[in-house]
């Protein structure tokens, strides 16, 4: 058992993770904001819809994809209804973003609800609710992921910061999409103050600064533009 743990964990998740974060910088690093509109909480590739003949889709999903597979049918031991391999759960959420961000929601969200399912006492619940949340927006069922949200945050005290930032950033996500600007305003703030990340902090500040001035308030706007501004090089340019 611990053999199969060690590898897991140092060897094919190991890589499978590094894939699935150089893929999202990548995507940080190459997309297209228009700072004229209201900009995306969350930064997403092309669909295959969008992309135009000169588009690649990222393969660093993809590789991070089979790192997360390879990990469940080589390293898993479910034996006696229960899981033997305390990084599997871990697998499964690799498994589950890496198809989120390759823009394949239901087969994610497979990934995700196993976590929920079979992992009840795992240490990744936290952020396995953030991530289906996050493919239900993206299947424009805002509602159903807004009122689990809700019942996630209810335990801060349970959740790391950056857990509980990312779950108020994609709150104020899906209360954008429903047109609920007023209540985005309070969850996002409170994704800048929590999150761990100077990029993403100065990224929903922006985006509070834009959200005033949907809403007539330009010397509140005023004032998130100027948290960007005051961040300096910790900004992105």
């Amino acid at each position: 058992r611990n053999y199969h743990a060690v590898t897991t964990e140092y060897n094919v998740l190991y890589n499978g993770n590094l894939a699935l974060d150089a893929g999202v910088n990548e995507l940080k690093t190459t997309y297209n904001d228009n700072f004229w509109e209201l900009l995306p909480v969350e930064r997403m590739q092309l669909t295959e819809e969008e992309m135009s003949p000169n588009d690649k889709r990222n393969p660093n999903f993809e590789r991070a994809e089979e790192k997360a597979t390879k990990a469940i049918q080589k390293h898993s031991m479910y034996m006696g209804g229960s899981e033997k391999n305390p990084q599997i759960d871990e697998a499964h959420l690799l498994l589950g973003q890496s198809r989120y961000f390759d823009n394949r929601y239901v087969p994610a969200l497979e990934a995700f609800n196993y976590i929920l399912y079979k992992y009840p006492d795992s240490d990744k619940i936290g952020e396995a609710k953030v991530w289906r949340a996050k493919t239900n927006i993206r299947l424009e069922s805002e509602g159903v992921a807004i009122k689990n949200l809700k019942l996630l945050l209810e335990n801060k005290t349970k959740l790391d910061d950056q857990v509980y930032a990312d779950a108020n950033a994609i709150l104020a996500e899906a209360y954008i999409k429903t047109e609920s600007l007023d209540s985005a305003l309070v969850v996002l703030k409170k994704a800048a103050e929590f999150t761990k990340q100077k990029e993403e902090r100065a990224r929903y500040y922006f985006i509070t600064g834009q959200l005033y001035q949907k809403l007539n308030y330009p010397d509140s706007a005023y004032a998130a533009f100027q948290q960007v501004i005051d961040m300096k090089r910790k900004s992105p340019r």
